[in-house]
């Protein structure tokens, strides 16, 4: 079967009466420093008029601000890409100079909470020998504690509150990761991005899913940024395809941007499918 799939992801926002939308900032696009090799990218908004202005920042995050002159009564957005799913060695591969950035600005001192200190202090943690298998423990204690849950509302919950509830969403156990590993002296930030992973139905059919997903990236040395999965305890892989890797969970949403108070509604649609050998 081929390694390569084409994902198709649009989100449609309709608003209650015509509104004017200040620019948006859309991070719906892999990082160039993404290991999954990109065969082709497309991004289509509506209104068609808006303008669609790409940047890109030093960590390699492309980004789209988009602009509309008139008031608009729905925003559309929609993304076709395709992918080389071929796996990889997460652990293989340079360190390139992107890489070798960790500044301090990824390692900020904070206050460590009693939560905190108790759940650096798992033994699995504490014997862990060499700094990878340390952050390999940390990843695999907080996927045995935290239990997933699905969350629709925004926001990311405090690393505090998620170890409170012992749940959260992939976002929230992943900024309680990036947060625990900065607490242990090692550079670490937040990535949002597309996963993309086969799955068993009832009649043993094995269908490919695609969601918006969150994990972390922690820099380990003679390695470089490596992600670790805290849904699933694993590190990232070939499905794991990052859009945006930011010091904050705030810096790497999807979609961002301000309109009028107003009425809004919103539909998501994600679809992934093989694609024949070319």
């Amino acid at each position: 079967m081929s390694s390569h799939v084409m994902l198709t992801h649009r989100t449609c926002y309709r608003y209650d009466r015509p509104v004017n939308m200040g620019p948006q900032t859309i991070r719906l696009r892999p990082t160039v420093y993404s290991r999954t090799p990109v065969i082709s990218y497309h991004l289509h908004v509506q209104p068609a008029d808006c303008l669609v202005r790409w940047t890109q920042d030093m960590l390699g995050n492309q980004t789209a601000c988009v602009e509309c002159a008139d008031q608009v009564t729905h925003f559309d957005i929609e993304v076709a890409l395709k992918v080389d799913l071929s796996p990889y060695d997460p652990l293989s591969g340079s360190v390139t100079g992107q890489e070798l950035f960790d500044g301090a600005e990824y390692t900020a001192p904070q206050i460590m909470s009693e939560s905190m200190r108790a759940l650096l202090g798992a033994q699995q943690i504490a014997e862990a020998q060499g700094a990878l298998n340390k952050i390999k423990a940390l990843n695999q204690v907080i996927a045995q504690r935290i239990h997933y849950q699905r969350r629709m509302e925004p926001g990311v919950w405090s690393a505090e509150e998620t170890l409170h509830r012992a749940s959260g969403s992939c976002r929230d156990s992943a900024w309680l990761l990036v947060t625990a590993a900065r607490h242990l002296g090692f550079s670490a930030r937040f990535v949002s991005g597309y996963l993309i992973q086969e799955e068993c139905k009832e009649n043993k059919l094995r269908t490919l899913n695609g969601d918006l997903h969150a994990w972390a990236q922690v820099f380990i040395p003679q390695k470089g940024w490596i992600g670790f999965d805290t849904t699933s305890g694993f590190l990232a892989g070939a499905g794991h395809i990052p859009l945006a890797v930011a010091n904050t969970p705030q810096d790497a949403a999807p979609v961002s941007g301000v309109l009028d108070c107003c009425e809004a509604v919103f539909d998501v649609f994600m679809q992934v499918q093989h694609l024949p050998p070319q």
